[in-house]
């Protein structure tokens, strides 16, 4: 049984709804997270036929991501295209600044814009809510230059309250960690490369694999920095876990792996880590010199 909505979401739901209707045929841009799945799936009970969920594919959205995808439609059949995306063409992106997410958003809403126009939805809506901090993502610049709209937002949805409006509707991401584009494992200046994505998506999948559901394997050349729930890296350091994880992130292609003390940390949100007071090595060590060539920007200190 489903539990009712207290009243507070419930008046944002009405406020969803009725901005929704106002729009009158949109096209939802559908990551797969449980933002844009919830309004993918609201934004076609709103609007039916009259509303399209477009998938961007590129080397930046992991199988896992798709998976994601197909499960919401699985569970709610609505219209969906995928469509690919070539961020990995433009310069800017691939520099990997600060400002990646706007050469990226660019990309993508620029494609969404072009397939509303030619077949006829209104409006370009992305799954923005209201904790999302407008100042503090390029993205959204790019979302304001194609004049993408976000509902979630405007309704003053924050995340918590997505999350109970996706349990309302039966979205089965609801409970799905926060997850940005595999990009944002890798340090800014370091070239964004279809290999080196790859290379993530593949130690994140064996993670995965291994009951570690909201993980990030931080790429720093040839050593894979591993970043958990704090209440997680006990397990993760097991004795019986280091042979299997070594090897999984071994054959992604690091010579290097080191578990990062500190736990799970949103990207850009604090320092590069102390080597010597926050790694610690399964595989290599902290002297890359002895290890192989190393990345620039990986830890050097010893552990």
């Amino acid at each position: 049984m489903t539990t009712p909505l207290p009243p507070g979401l419930r008046e944002k739901r009405a406020a969803l709804r009725s901005r929704i209707e106002g729009y009158g045929s949109a096209l939802v841009a559908l990551s797969g997270g449980v933002d844009s799945a919830t309004l993918a799936v609201f934004a076609h009970r709103v609007l039916g036929a009259r509303s399209l969920a477009v998938t961007g594919v590129s080397p930046a959205l992991s199988a896992h991501g798709r998976a994601l995808v197909r499960q919401v439609l699985e569970r709610h059949p609505l219209p969906h295209e995928w469509i690919r995306t070539g961020e990995m063409a433009v310069a800017g992106y691939r520099a990997n600044g600060p400002d990646r997410c706007f050469f990226c958003k660019t990309e993508l809403y620029g494609r969404l814009r072009e397939v509303a126009e030619r077949r006829g939805f209104a409006f370009v809506l992305d799954g923005a809510n209201a904790d999302d901090d407008r100042a503090d993502r390029p993205g959204m610049r790019a979302a304001l230059d194609f004049g993408v709209r976000s509902p979630l937002r405007e309704a003053g949805l924050g995340k918590s309250e997505v999350r109970e409006l996706a349990r309302s509707l039966g979205t089965p991401v609801a409970e799905e960690p926060a997850s940005a584009c595999l990009s944002s494992r890798i340090p800014h200046r370091i070239e964004v490369t279809a290999e080196n994505l790859s290379q993530v998506e593949a130690g994140e999948a064996a993670l995965r694999a291994l009951g570690f559901d909201r993980s990030r394997v931080r790429h720093h050349g040839d050593l894979a920095r591993l970043e958990v729930p704090s209440a997680d890296i006990s397990r993760l350091l097991q004795p019986a876990l280091r042979g299997p994880i070594t090897a999984s992130l071994r054959r992604a292609g690091f010579r290097r792996v080191a578990v990062d003390l500190r736990g799970y940390g949103p990207a850009g949100t604090r320092e590069p880590p102390d080597p010597a007071a926050h790694l610690t090595f399964l595989a290599g060590s902290a002297h890359a010199a002895a290890d192989g060539p190393r990345d620039p920007e990986a830890p050097t200190r010893s552990a």
